[in-house]
């Protein structure tokens, strides 16, 4: 299959509400030549990243805009501009390359528009890109909803938000402790030319100055190291692990905090690593496993903890709850295209229904530290302080200073150009059980 096709064809079940481009994507890799898969990549990530700008320059070269039934037509018109306006692909061939894909959509009357709307843009596009610039949503390539979200909550950040999620994400690893230690890695990554500096927060944090392979790095698949954000990071160790506590890990997947906690702390009395889906699951089994790490593995919600719960109390819980992601869109720029103002009301009363749940599993002295990658206050203190207020034997405890902003509740990361995603962490200790017969 053409990449752009491809590419398009993700990208069209995204714009139709019916799957995130981390579902609609592989199943289209597949069809493609192993090597233009980078390319399909490229151009499905690239487009849904600059989706709110392409879709306002779309609106004025269209005479009428598409029918929901030829989102694959639109979505290919994307495709095209974004190669027009975001690559260094020739003209002649964006142009000629996406026309050509029309004939497999099987509507012989979108070439002639296709072809008439992409060479329109290649000649007065900067122009009207230019007249457009006064919108924010154009300028800044985010929805409306969001833009406005982000100037509303951060005024004086809401610019470098979003130009920090428009950018390629930077990599980062995570030395394992158990096996090497960060200074002596860096040393291996500088042997196999490979440049990297150690993170400026996370005491186990690397980031590569250009992405590569991980089969390329020293021991990966001996496990050695890991791939991870700096910001997901420091969970670990705003814990306060110590040998013979039994810990929770609550929402689990990928799992990649879930290794990190028993990197950190090989003698905890055990790990409960815990998510919704069992295919999430087969991730964090995975990563166990190359890491030669051990956890109870369980699927359930982690609100019914009447199913999943044996009455032994836990010293530490990690809640890395369910969220919009707002903070990770550079990762998942399709987020932009998924996500809807009406989502993150919902997502909060969740947020807090999970709090409520699992705080009766915690010892009198545990802690428990709530996370979210997102950069919404609705979704982190506003939630936080909500908890605090209806329950009684709860209280915060202060986090380290450096990172991220201080708010009246826990640390929020913004999303860094070449640093850390956007994250926020609030740490909770339980200083006394909750009287019988008290129900939230």
């Amino acid at each position: 299959m053409n990449p752009r096709l491809a590419a398009a064809r993700a990208l069209s079940a995204v714009l139709s509400g019916k799957a995130s481009l981390g579902s609609s994507l592989p199943e289209v890799l597949g069809k493609v030549d192993a090597r233009d898969r980078g390319l399909t990549q490229e151009l499905a990530f690239g487009t849904a990243r600059w989706q709110p700008r392409l879709a306002g320059l779309a609106d004025k070269l269209l005479q009428k805009p598409f029918k929901a039934a030829d989102r694959d037509v639109e979505a290919l018109l994307l495709v095209g501009l974004y190669q027009l306006f975001h690559t260094r692909i020739p003209a002649h061939a964006a142009i000629g390359e996406t026309v050509g894909c029309v004939d497999k959509l099987k509507k012989p009357w979108a070439k002639g528009l296709l072809n008439a709307v992409l060479r329109r843009a290649q000649r007065e596009g900067e122009a009207m890109l230019a007249e457009l610039e006064h919108d924010p949503v154009i300028r800044v390539a985010h929805p409306r909803w969001l833009q406005k979200a982000l100037k509303a909550h951060w005024p004086e950040h809401w610019e470098a938000i979003c130009a920090a999620n428009n950018a390629h994400p930077p990599m980062m690893l995570r030395v394992n402790r158990r096996q090497v230690s960060r200074d002596a890695y860096l040393a291996e990554l500088q042997a196999a030319g490979i440049d990297a500096h150690p993170c400026e927060f996370s005491e186990d944090g690397i980031r590569l100055v250009a992405p590569c392979d991980v089969h390329q790095l020293p021991g990966f698949a001996e496990g050695r190291v890991s791939v991870q954000d700096e910001a997901a990071q420091l969970a670990a160790s705003l814990l306060d692990l110590a040998p013979g506590q039994r810990v929770l890990d609550a929402c689990c997947a990928p799992g990649g905090k879930t290794c990190h906690l028993l990197e950190r702390e090989p003698q905890l009395a055990g790990l409960i690593a815990l998510d919704l889906e069992p295919k999430r699951l087969v991730r964090v089994r995975e990563n166990l496993e190359r890491l030669h790490l051990q956890a109870e593995l369980v699927a359930d919600d982690a609100r019914a903890t009447e199913r999943w719960w044996d009455g032994k109390p836990f010293q530490r819980i990690l809640l890395d709850a369910p969220c919009s992601a707002t903070g990770v869109i550079r990762r998942h720029p399709d987020i932009k295209l998924t996500r809807q103002a009406d989502d993150i009301a919902p997502l909060a009363a969740l947020q807090g229904e999970m709090l409520d749940a699992l705080w009766p599993t915690l010892d009198v002295g545990g802690i428990l530290l709530y996370a979210t990658c997102s950069v919404l206050p609705t979704e982190n203190r506003e939630v936080i302080g909500a908890f605090l207020e209806r329950t009684p034997g709860a209280r915060e405890l202060d986090l380290p200073g450096g990172f991220g902003l201080q708010q009246p509740h826990g640390r929020q990361l913004l999303p860094q150009e070449s640093g850390h995603d956007g994250f926020y962490y609030a740490k909770l200790i339980k200083i006394a059980a909750q009287p019988r017969g008290h129900h939230q």
